[in-house]
């Protein structure tokens, strides 16, 4: 049976949680790809509301095995607290059921402090989360980050530490903070060790292994493909790959493992932080879908910006990404509207554009071309079978089918797990 990689197709918050959740009950193992604590979903199981930021969705569910890969960026402070809140919860997490990649890099206490400091500094604020996410990728990609396997090897630590400060101090003298010193940092690294250790291995070892079992493998992505650093609304995207090539890096198995590409898409748009947005609806109409959608990030609680569907940037997400069918969510969001509108091309200057430029400032300057459809008064939340559709509804799905040229695999009708319909078997050959 295939594999499933589930990946954002447009600005992330397209309902990936609860499709994640929905898919992880027919896996063995799911296995975070990329991005860090700055992401975040809910699960809704039952009567229980789980808020997860870092672990993968699976270590919700007995039975499943979760990982976290090579290609996450790790607070291993705030993957212990999030621990704490699920065992409170009587979630059971345990070496037994998590694992985490040992190649890792870590988000340090001195990340999220440069995070700010730059982000207060600049006149053009990307919106960052201000949790270090971007600073402990730079680190890795600068080759001085330290990694969770480091930790084993406190002899060797100090140099890894003195070849990281020797680039931060600077840095942060520029900025008016104060300076890091070695042994605090160690110190704090040495106290953590003993908590976070257990939970270290190889994990592609252990996955290369899995798989030549026939275990079945979720890879869950983090933020989407319009945020990823190559093909995303740069400068105002995250700090890493989102696409589902990343599942292959990111967890340490090649590419044949990561089977069927399953793009989350939500059937209207929204944003969170700075950056271009053509279908932005700024008024009445825009509010209306962000409190029935109740469009708050899960991590940071900030507003979303919400507007159509805009079919050219959900194309062009689908082709980058190799996303072969999508989970369409929040349909129900959308009842009680009499007309909707989908953006099917771009006009910029004398222009017609069907796909979304790479420059920031023609971003910034392409205006929607808009397709209008009759709404339907009918309710279609919670239905679980296309005769549960209104009929508008339906050639409402079908029109996005057609505009993005994938199909809908899964519908999503509200927040419940169950509250979905299945077109199409993501697991099936």
């Amino acid at each position: 049976m295939a594999n499933v990689a589930v990946v954002g197709a447009q600005w992330g918050d397209e309902g990936k949680g609860k499709i994640v959740d929905w898919l992880s009950e027919r896996a063995d193992v799911v296995v975070r790809f990329q991005g860090g604590h700055n992401a975040g979903h809910t699960l809704v199981i039952g009567n229980a509301t789980y808020k997860l930021s870092l672990l993968p969705s699976g270590v919700v569910r007995p039975g499943k095995l979760a990982v976290i890969g090579n290609g996450v960026v790790v607070d291993p402070w705030a993957l212990l607290a999030e621990i704490e809140v699920l065992r409170g919860q009587g979630v059971a997490v345990s070496p037994e059921n998590l694992r985490i990649a040992e190649n890792a890099p870590l988000i340090l206490p001195l990340h999220p402090e440069l995070d700010k400091a730059r982000e207060g500094a600049s006149a053009n604020k990307i919106g960052t989360t201000g949790r270090g996410i971007g600073p402990a990728y730079e680190d890795k990609a600068g080759r001085r980050a330290i990694r969770l396997c480091d930790l084993a090897d406190p002899a060797g630590l100090d140099a890894r530490i003195a070849a990281l400060l020797a680039h931060h101090n600077p840095l942060r003298k520029g900025l008016g903070l104060p300076e890091v010193a070695a042994s605090d940092l160690k110190g704090a690294l040495m106290d953590v060790a003993p908590r976070i250790l257990p939970f270290a291995e190889a994990a592609w070892l252990r996955l290369d292994g899995l798989r030549r079992a026939g275990r079945r493998i979720l890879f869950e992505g983090a933020q989407a493909i319009m945020l990823d650093v190559d093909h995303g609304t740069y400068p105002y995207v995250t700090s890493s790959n989102a696409v589902a090539g990343m599942a292959a890096v990111g967890s340490g198995l090649g590419p044949q493992a990561v089977g069927y590409v399953l793009g989350i898409v939500k059937a209207y748009t929204t944003r969170v932080g700075q950056g271009p947005f053509p279908t932005e609806q700024a008024n009445p109409t825009g509010e209306r879908l962000g409190e029935r959608g109740h469009e708050f990030g899960t991590v940071t609680g900030r507003k979303r910006r919400c507007g159509w569907f805009d079919a050219v940037m959900v194309r062009q997400a689908i082709k980058i990404g190799g996303i072969q069918g999508i989970a369409l969510t929040k349909l129900d969001v959308l009842d009680g509207f009499d007309e909707l509108r989908i953006c099917t091309a771009y006009r910029l200057g004398g222009a017609v554009l069907h796909h979304l430029p790479a420059s920031a400032a023609a971003q910034a300057q392409v205006e929607p071309v808009y397709e209008t459809m009759k709404g339907w008064q009918e309710s279609t939340r919670g239905a679980r079978s296309w005769i549960d559709l209104p009929a508008q509804a339906i050639k409402y799905i079908r029109r996005v089918e057609e505009l993005i040229e994938a199909p809908v695999a899964l519908l999503s009708t509200s927040p419940e797990r169950d509250d979905t319909i299945m077109v199409k078997d993501p697991y099936a050959d």
